[in-house]
């Protein structure tokens, strides 16, 4: 007799194979400082991984999960098509599985290059042309007419074609219609050179006339002026007559032979416009940058007014508008102008295009104009501009990896950063998040911990679980989770003021306001409101005033701590007069190189469109000197021992004794201030975090004499405990009797101030206005600014 199963009670259903991978399993990661650590993280939901910075969150989420997914993208590639592509090696881990597509919005500002601009960097500027190609009157040509990247150009001649197997020549002739200011080149600005900055005209080549930075006469550049045979290098320049002069400083390039080897010769200014002009200024090394501040003068081209198109560009209309005028709309108006525009051959285009304006608006970024250089853009702005491609998109399954999206926001713009994250998740996709703002990190669905430290003290997984259980648990951010900053009791009393008036650059509206100076003072208001406008169109240029920006520090593999700081030299040099050698013997870049590695510590082996694999040096077994080098001590330490040592260490180790340097001290000093003892000194720049990078930064720019510290968001990639340890430097510079001003959207720090400048109400041309300014406890009492209400909110608890 057969038995059925009862109606009453079915039989599970069991579970398909594709639905059990729901965890993205990483199983003995080892990047940088990670303890070969197991996490499993939950698809289709939103986790953030928090810790102090330098803890590891970047090394699992960017250099372990992410690299790989790309790595194994790449890889579907045929080998002829990864030829052309990065070659990514694989991270240092054990097991990862449940990967899926891994999409990287990160903080990397958005390209150095001039020509680059919102628009171009977007997909914007290329439906735009196409536009004007279709619709504008009159018609002037393709969309290429309208690119200030294509130079209109001509000719004709012969060629020679082969045709029923003979040779024929036929004259031909071809033109192209490109939309490029032919004054500026499409760059928007002219530049003049002042002649006094290049050289020393009351000298002579050989006796170091030239000024400018790498030129000089013991170098391969001082053999080809002096061999060129255009004028003599022993005469001073003053006596150079036209032709001479002419040469030295305009020559087109020309071969020419110097001992014996050929070369090119080039006049100095075309020289620099290559070398130097060719890149945006942001992107220059500071030596440079202030070479090419001090000997050029950049101003606006006379024949586009700026706009970097040609005449023809611009005549073309429609609807009353150019290219160039709607580039130079804030981009809330130019969304209003396109969803006016209505015409059936081009109804896809204006929808697409219509549809990627609204995302810019969506997110935050509408007070944007498209012709905004891409370079001048901060790091929380490039990261959402890179997010507005992504906000439309029908894929699902994704994982989308975030590298702090809340730097740059206003309080008041943090919440719809979190909905758009959200937005993202509920499509089905995985989101990644590495963050500190308590805002950000309470919408989790899953928070990984790591720490407990940072550096050689972190790379472990302290906490996984839900915020509510993170709030429980006995951690740095657990702890820290629920921190709400009180009101000073006191402020300080101004010893001045800074007067700023009628400034106006970008949308400040003629602004008129006194920096209280000898205090802590705190400039605020929402993204777009005009804040960097007024420090850096009206305060950064003044004598005495220190600038330290959100700008990326400039740094290879070999560069390190020591050697960015500057610490490097006084140790250098204490070596070498303690072993009486030279100096050179204690650098892996030069005369004390391991000749093995070439200095690097680890050899390097390209497999082409394979991931390259590097092994430690077997010479000197990753030291990356020579073993002589290694036998000079200095208190007891060799050079490869001390570049080993923490700041802390360091410290420690050149304050007094035999090791005494002052010099090292002093600098090791503000590298602890700024909360970086835990950070060894020879470690590659490479492998620091962003927010190591920024406190990096600041402690070399604190070594300069200055009145006046300027400080653009300070607390970015901080921990909400480190922020207690920024607050006390801030505290110690105008104890000094320095003069602080911090751009700032972190709430403890606005509360921390003694004086607060908010700038609104609004972005972009809703803002530029000064709309208060008193302490942060009239502040929260007024509370007619979106500052003041989230500031009230914040302190209350």
């Amino acid at each position: 007799m057969s038995r059925t199963a009862s109606p009453s009670s079915p039989r599970p259903a069991a579970v398909h194979p594709a639905d059990t991978h729901d965890t993205i399993r990483v199983h003995g990661a080892r990047e940088n400082n990670l303890r070969n650590i197991d996490v499993e993280i939950p698809k289709r939901r939103l986790t953030v991984f928090t810790g102090v910075s330098g803890s590891g969150k970047s090394s699992l989420v960017f250099a372990t999960i992410a690299a790989e997914s790309q790595r194994m993208i790449n890889e579907t590639y045929s080998a002829f098509v990864q030829g052309f592509m990065p070659g990514l090696g694989r991270p240092d881990v054990d097991v990862l599985e449940g990967l899926t597509t891994a999409i990287i919005v990160d903080q990397e500002r958005m390209g150095a290059n001039p020509r680059s601009t919102v628009g171009t960097a977007t997909d914007a500027n290329a439906m735009l042309r196409i536009l004007f190609s279709r619709l504008g009157t009159p018609a002037i040509g393709s969309p290429q007419a309208f690119s200030f990247n294509v130079a209109s150009v001509s000719g004709a001649g012969a060629i020679e074609v082969e045709r029923g197997g003979r040779k024929v020549k036929e004259r031909r002739e071809f033109t192209v219609t490109g939309g490029m200011c032919p004054r500026c080149e499409g760059r928007g600005d002219v530049s003049d050179f002042d002649l006094t900055a290049l050289y020393d005209a009351e000298k002579s080549l050989d006796e170091g006339a030239l000024l400018i930075p790498g030129y000089s006469m013991d170098g391969w550049y001082g053999r080809i002026f002096r061999g060129c045979g255009f004028f003599d290098p022993a005469k001073p320049i003053s006596k150079f007559t036209r032709r001479q002069l002419d040469a030295l400083l305009y020559k087109e390039p020309t071969r020419i032979q110097v001992d014996g080897i050929n070369v090119t010769y080039e006049g100095l200014i075309p020289k620099i416009q290559k070398s130097m002009l060719s890149k945006d200024r942001e992107a220059m090394q500071p030596h440079i940058r202030a070479f090419v501040d001090r000997a050029i003068t950049f101003t606006v081209c006379p024949d586009c007014d700026g706009t970097r198109l040609s005449e023809t560009a611009r005549s073309s209309k429609i609807a009353g508008k150019s290219i160039a005028d709607v580039c130079a709309m804030q981009i809330t108006d130019l969304a209003d102008w396109v969803h006016g525009l209505d015409d059936a051959s081009v109804a896809p285009l204006l929808t697409s295009l219509g549809e990627l304006l609204d995302a810019f608006v969506e997110i935050g970024l509408g007070y944007l104009s498209l012709e905004r250089p891409a370079g001048t853009l901060s790091g929380g702005e490039s990261q959402r501009t890179k997010l507005i491609r992504h906000l439309g998109s029908s894929l699902t399954d994704v994982t989308y990896v975030f590298d702090e999206p809340t730097i740059g926001l206003h309080p008041h713009d943090i919440a719809r950063m979190n909905d758009l994250l959200l937005q993202l998740r509920d499509k089905g996709n995985t989101v990644l998040v590495v963050e500190h703002k308590p805002e950000a990190i309470v919408i989790a669905d899953h928070v990984v911990d790591l720490g407990p430290g940072a550096g050689a003290g972190g790379g472990q997984i302290v906490f996984e679980g839900s915020v509510d259980e993170l709030r429980g648990a006995d951690t740095l951010t657990g702890r820290h989770l629920d921190d709400r900053a009180a009101l000073k009791a006191e402020v300080r009393t101004p010893t001045g003021t800074l007067e700023v008036r009628g400034a106006d650059t970008h949308n400040l509206r003629d602004v008129d306001v006194d920096i209280p100076l000898g205090v802590l003072v705190v400039l605020t208001g929402v993204a777009g409101s005009g804040k960097s406008s007024l420090i850096s169109g009206s305060v950064a240029g003044r004598d005495g005033v220190v600038s330290i920006d959100q700008g990326a520090i400039k740094g290879s593999r070999r560069s390190n701590p020591a050697t960015y700081t500057g610490l490097l030299e006084p140790i250098r040099k204490a070596f070498a007069k303690a072993n009486g050698v030279k100096p050179a013997l204690f650098s892996a870049n030069s005369a004390g190189a391991c000749p093995n590695c070439k200095g690097a510590g680890v050899v390097y082996s390209d497999l082409a469109m394979m991931g390259g694999v590097s092994s430690v040096c077997e010479v000197c077994e990753g030291r990356r000197f020579q073993a002589e080098v290694l036998e000079y001590t200095f208190g007891g330490r060799n050079i490869d021992e001390v570049l080993t040592m923490s700041v802390a260490q360091a410290e420690e180790f050149f304050a007094d004794g035999d090791a005494k340097v002052p010099a090292a001290h002093k600098i090791l000093r503000r590298l602890a201030d700024v909360g970086l003892g835990y950070l060894t000194i020879g470690q590659p720049l490479t492998t620091l975090s962003g927010g190591e990078r920024q406190r990096l930064k600041l402690a070399v720019e604190m070594g300069e004499k200055g009145e006046i510290y300027i400080l653009d968001e300070p607390t970015t990639g901080l921990h909400l405990a480190d922020v207690e340890q920024l607050l006390a430097l801030l505290d110690h510079l105008v104890e000094q009797g320095r003069s602080v001003i911090v751009i700032e959207h972190h709430q403890a720090v606005m509360a921390h101030a003694d004086w607060i400048i908010d700038l609104g109400p609004g972005a972009g041309h809703d803002g530029g206005q000064v709309v208060f300014e008193g302490t942060p406890a009239e502040l929260v009492a007024d509370r007619r600014t979106l500052t003041g209400r989230h500031l009230a909110e914040y302190v209350t608890g």
